[in-house]
């Protein structure tokens, strides 16, 4: 659990905070994150990583010379939002490029896809190398399915070194790829971690019982053994990981590895020591060189007790690279030469955003835009405990926390424009926006562009009828599924969207009321949220895991039909449309 927070939604926030202020001789606060102090040198590809809150080390100690450049920071164990990463990406561009290496979860290949588009279409060249080490999370036919864990660091250790060299875009884009091809990484548990805030863990591990191959967001391991000793742990980790040798490496025996035995958050450093003798010595026996080994704490998940190790099989320019000097906040090797580089900004001004001219019919409609998310903020609130519950089952139980951010940001940002005289378009676009920025995350991204979808049907120039609206929501439905890449029956929020979707369109054609059609969609949307419990999760977090989330509801799809749900309530009180 976590000792010292204040609000717990406030949590990742006020840790950049403190952590910028304990490191200001080497980063600088940047809005989405956190960048070095200096500015890039030009012609030099910047490195941008990032991912959630709660692994430190990773991302934000892992910035400084010799490593990244900057790094996006998402809310507890979710992606950081696409408009984050841009901001960040921006802040360190260089006429070189951008490199963005992260985790392979699935809300960060969606946040740092978004925001790379945005960065070629601004004329920034940029490319995207994401870590797929864990060996637990997928076959290897199936590496593109892979998470990233603890082998982040050597993927970030090679792209920088290449980027400091001054090798150009597809250079550094090519050794990162080749690092992250060569490095195999598997973690174990003895218990799990706690959401600051919560009462309860996200998984547990019986008493002298150890789970293997858990994520480092909280997701349970794939299988449980007893309790071993650390040699036998250690016996464990390396025989599974030679077992992995990737190709490119040549023969089975020899070559020169780069090691990290990394704690992940209460397996201590005398403890990860008497594991590491044995690590050691059976990389010895296989004749296998180590180089600059890491022992110690890199990549965590809070409080848990766990320990992962990662092998890097090193080539000439790995290991030039794994052997750097380096000097970030959490991270040093080496010696650097003072640098005599500009300093830049501490933090860039968000421009001001005027709302576009809309009629009084449109601005009254935009007033009941305020007042339904007001209903979704507190049926949010009601509900954060039991979607986070409901996340933790298979995923990383930061659902319900994304929710009350996201939504709390919405409402904020709608009630700012409508207070600006907006229409119902432009205040739904604002709501859309910041509930992507704050959330983060997959949920987070996926109601930003819902949102954004039904204020482009909308409009600002009359009121919305009933037809302008079900036609929104269609656009809603699509666009979720377009930028989720996902389907009916995967075990999503779409599953209770369709549904919604579809009511809604057959009661409007039929000639009811919105608010009537509303309400009977948002039953129906209930009804499919609580069937998905019967599904498995075929994309996501919890995918690895899918068997565990049998019996239990997607919170995307549960939260999506509580949001409706309030939302049918002030439809009912307050009409915002023309029926007819």
């Amino acid at each position: 659990m976590s000792y010292l927070l204040n609000d717990p939604a406030e949590f990742a926030d006020e840790m950049t905070e403190g952590f910028v202020a304990a490191n200001l001789a080497l980063v600088r606060r940047v809005d989405g994150g956190v960048a070095r102090r200096t500015r890039t040198p030009a012609g030099q590809v910047a490195l941008v990583v990032g991912g959630g809150s709660g692994h430190y080390p990773a991302f934000a100690g892992l910035v400084g010379r010799g490593l990244a450049h900057g790094a996006a920071m998402g809310n507890v164990f979710a992606s950081p939002s696409a408009q984050q990463v841009y901001s960040v990406a921006r802040a360190v561009a260089s006429d070189a490029g951008v490199l963005l290496c992260y985790g392979n979860y699935a809300g960060d290949v969606l946040n740092f896809g978004q925001a790379q588009e945005r960065l070629v279409a601004d004329g920034i060249a940029c490319r995207t190398v994401t870590v797929t080490d864990d060996v637990s999370s997928a076959g290897d036919g199936e590496r593109h399915k892979r998470r990233g864990v603890a082998g982040d660091l050597v993927v970030f250790r090679a792209a920088a070194w290449a980027a400091e060299q001054g090798r150009s875009l597809e250079d550094v884009w090519t050794l990162a790829n080749r690092a992250n091809e060569r490095t195999r990484t598997l973690g174990v548990a003895f218990s799990g971690c706690t959401l600051p805030g919560a009462r309860e863990p996200l998984f547990s591990v019986p008493v002298g019982r150890m789970a293997i191959g858990m994520g480092i967001h909280g997701e349970p391991g794939l299988e449980e053994t007893s309790m071993p000793a650390a040699d036998e742990l250690a016996e464990l980790l390396v025989g599974r990981l030679l077992s992995e040798r990737p190709g490119s490496a040549g023969d089975q025996r020899g070559g020169r590895v780069a090691v990290i035995l990394n704690g992940l958050g209460s397996v201590k450093s005398e403890e990860l020591f008497v594991t590491y003798r044995r690590v050691a010595r059976l990389l010895d026996d296989e004749g296998l060189g180590v180089v600059a080994p890491e022992v110690g704490e890199l990549v965590t998940s809070f409080e848990m007790a766990g320990v992962s190790l990662t092998l890097c099989w090193l080539d000439d320019e790995l290991e030039a690279a794994w052997t750097s000097s380096a000097e970030a906040p959490a991270y040093r090797r080496g010696v650097l030469e003072p640098l005599d580089h500009e300093e830049a900004a501490s933090e860039d001004a968000a421009p001001s955003v005027l709302a576009p001219e809309a009629s009084a019919e449109s601005q009254e409609a935009a007033q009941v835009v305020v007042v339904a998310l007001r209903a979704v903020v507190e049926v949010v609130d009601e509900n954060a405990e039991e979607l986070g519950r409901l996340d933790a089952v298979a995923g990383d139980g930061d659902h319900g926390i994304g929710m009350q951010r996201g939504a709390a940001a919405a409402l904020g940002a709608a009630r700012r424009a409508a207070e600006d005289r907006a229409g119902a378009g432009a205040t739904l676009r604002a709501a859309g926006d910041a509930w992507a920025d704050r959330a983060g995350g997959t949920s987070g991204a996926l109601w930003g562009v819902a949102l954004r979808a039904l204020a482009d049907e909308t409009g600002d120039d009359t009121r919305p009828d009933a037809a302008t609206v079900a036609s929104g929501v269609r656009s809603a439905a699509a666009a979720v599924a377009r930028l989720g890449k996902v389907a009916v029956g995967d075990k999503t929020m779409l599953d209770a969207i369709m549904p919604f979707t579809e009511e809604l369109d057959r009661r409007v054609v039929a000639g009811g009321s919105l608010a009537d059609a509303w309400r009977r969609a948002a039953g129906t949307a209930t009804t499919a949220a609580e069937a998905t419990a019967d599904l498995l999760p075929r994309v996501g977090r919890a995918r690895p895991h899918a068997e565990r989330s049998l019996g239990t509801p997607d919170p995307g799809a549960v939260s999506f039909a509580l949001a409706v749900t309030a939302v049918a309530g002030v439809l009912a009180e307050r009409p915002a449309v023309r029926d007819a």
